[in-house]
């Protein structure tokens, strides 16, 4: 028989079979070629039916990996696999949608907004409810949840299940004939805002003591000038007229921290005290945390050391001190945490300070950084043995910032006291653009203490002002002689970090229903009659101690009373003032007077500013959304 060249028979007598098998190799290599091809990213953006975009979109590979979700622009950028066939995008609201991948790197979507009936929106809480973490916590729900769009159908009546948070009494006014005197302490935390704006990216309105209207108004960058003087610290104030009160006018206050440049901030000793319970397990959790976290190690120094504590059903060292430089081996043990077990939140912070001080820096940054849901549930639960302890750590000069995660049991109350009591911060991590915000834009201000134990007190003049209410602050105010008292504990300013009051008064001689009539104080008229020639309206007093010792330091600084129209005051008062009318409306206020959603979107809009991050553009988007949602509760009720 005559053989082709390379002693093979010819095509037409081969056996089928070894063709085949040819044929099947030859397919694998290919697939095999094409498989370790380098993933590719895929970025896009998503909007609505009316072309504005989307913040809080879930994108995901369909199949299961890695995901992602649309920052407050609509956008996102998703590495996907060269075999993945689909993306899925999807909002609570809207209507999910499945795209196919090609070969393009732009993928931009538009969803289309959805009615949810009751079944549905129940079948949706109850798949929430099988998640990991949640099978046995019940749904005891009280307030409304609907999608953005129209709400068809009966309006079911829930609440986030097994959240806690702290009552808020909201402050009233304040006669100056019988108490012409106030104190606060400062709050530089901004978890309830981006805590609320989770509510509300999930259709649902916030609880109204979710709803801490300083944290809110805190929670964005103010254009204030820098200290000049010897002071770390400086006090801006602008009076204008109440836009929702007519004949009531606003004071704003604003205090800015000393920025530092980061080459020039003290050395850090660092620990990160992260729990990696059961509750810890969902996306928006310990894996939302581990990126979190990997911002923050990006911006360490090879002076800072860094270590990483875990607890769960028992503490234990994870990573000890290492230098910010080693950023490998930091992200290294970060990946290798994985979440299960119950809580044994109080042997963690103990372990996590004992760490602290052995490797203590004298002329450092020493600070327990605590990740958690706030669900502490074996070890020291007891809040105030908490509060104890970490007081006890705070003296030794070894600050708390406390970062929460996640939904569902979010323990917000307890979270928020341990931030305050360990001279540190609280922030709430709902998205990794959060993370960014604290991590890498706020750098100093999160981990670098310019000014501790700082406390406002304010006397008005009754020559000028008949009654005053703070908005905001409930839950840090003093006592009038809490204010000379160095003992007494109060909140703390970083580097570059801003501090916004506002105060609602009532003129001298203006009729409201907010006060009523008390009797004139009989040895206080003598005082009357001094002040009343005074053109100051009041006396701001600020103390503060430097971060190394324990003595305060007082200035002060007087305010004229003179009134500016409000749409000629600085984009920071019309700003703020409308951030605090929006926490008014969130909190069914008896104080919001006029307010309306419509305004504070107008008012807002018309004082962005830069806005180079786009904070103030998303705020408004989230108030069209509470307006939306507002609107289905008043709908229900009629």
């Amino acid at each position: 028989m005559e053989l082709p060249v390379g002693g093979h028979p010819a095509d037409k007598y081969q056996n089928p079979k070894t063709m085949k098998t040819r044929v099947i190799i030859l397919l694998a290599i290919f697939l095999s070629a094409f498989a370790l091809l380098p993933d590719r990213v895929i970025k896009g953006t998503v909007t609505d039916g009316s072309h504005t975009p989307i913040a809080g979109v879930n994108v995901s590979i369909q199949g299961g990996g890695s995901g992602t979700v649309t920052d407050r622009a609509g956008r996102f950028a998703i590495r996907v696999p060269n075999l993945a066939r689909a993306l899925v995008f999807k909002k609570t609201g809207y209507k999910s949608l499945t795209m196919p991948v090609t070969s393009d790197s732009v993928l931009n979507v538009a969803l289309t907004q959805a009615t949810l009936k009751t079944e549905e929106l129940a079948d949706q809480i109850l798949d929430h409810s099988k998640q990991p973490g949640q099978a046995e916590k019940s749904l005891a729900f009280n307030r409304v949840a609907a999608a953005p769009a129209t709400f068809s159908g009966a309006v079911m009546q829930m609440q986030v299940p097994t959240e806690s948070y702290k009552p808020i009494n909201e402050n009233g006014f304040l006669s100056v004939g019988q108490q012409p005197v106030t104190t606060f302490s400062v709050d530089v935390d901004r978890a309830a805002y981006s805590n609320v704006r989770r509510f509300l990216n999930s259709g649902q309105m916030p609880p109204e003591d979710a709803v801490r209207i300083e944290e809110m108004i805190n929670y964005f960058d103010y254009n204030y000038p820098q200290p000049a003087g010897e002071h770390p610290l400086a006090i801006t104030t602008e009076t204008t007229d109440s836009p929702w009160n007519p004949g009531l006018k606003l004071v704003h206050i604003g205090l800015q921290a000393k920025t530092v440049s980061t080459e020039n901030l003290p050395a850090s000793n660092l620990v990160f005290l992260i729990d990696v319970s059961g509750s810890m397990s969902d996306p928006n959790k310990l894996p939302l945390l581990k990126q979190a976290f990997k911002l923050l190690v990006d911006q360490l120094r090879a002076e800072d050391k860094i270590s990483l504590v875990a607890y769960a059903g028992s503490a234990g060292l994870v990573l000890p001190p290492t230098a910010g430089s080693e950023k490998k081996v930091i992200k290294d043990a970060l990946d290798k945490l994985e979440a299960g077990g119950s809580t044994a939140g109080g042997e963690g912070i103990e372990l996590a300070y004992g760490l602290a001080k052995k490797h203590f820096l004298p002329k450092g940054n020493n600070r327990v950084i605590l990740a958690t849901d706030g669900d502490f549930n074996v070890g020291i639960s007891n809040e105030s043995e908490l509060q104890k302890l970490i007081e006890e750590k705070r003296k030794a000069g070894i600050f708390l910032s406390v970062m929460g995660f996640g939904m569902g049991n979010y323990k917000d109350s307890h979270v928020e006291t341990l931030a305050d009591k360990g001279n540190g911060n609280y922030a709430y991590i709902d998205n990794i653009q959060e993370a960014r915000k604290e991590f890498v834009q706020e750098f100093g201000g999160t981990l670098f203490t310019i000014a501790k134990d700082v406390k406002i007190q304010i006397e008005f003049n009754p020559a000028h002002v008949q009654a005053y209410r703070l908005i905001g602050y409930e839950n840090r105010a003093l006592r009038n002689d809490e204010f000379n008292d160095d003992q007494k504990d109060a909140g703390d300013m970083g580097s570059g970090h801003t501090v916004t009051a506002i105060y609602e008064i009532v003129p001298k001689g203006v009729q409201t229903s907010y006060i009523g009539t008390t009797e004139a104080l009989k040895y206080q008229q003598n005082h009357v009659r001094a002040t009343g020639d005074s053109d100051e309206m009041m006396t701001v007093k600020v103390r503060y101690k430097k971060p190394d010792s324990e003595k305060s330091i007082l200035f002060d600084l007087p305010v004229k009373a003179a009134t500016l129209a409000f749409e000629k005051c600085s984009e920071n008062l019309r700003f703020a003032s409308a951030v605090a009318e929006f926490g008014l409306l969130l909190r069914g206020s008896e104080y919001k007077g006029k307010a309306t959603y419509a305004d504070v979107i107008q008012r807002a809009r018309a004082a962005f500013g830069k806005d180079e991050e786009g904070y103030r553009s998303e705020f408004v988007q989230l108030v069209k959304t509470a307006q939306s949602l507002d609107g289905s509760q008043e709908t229900a009720r009629k």
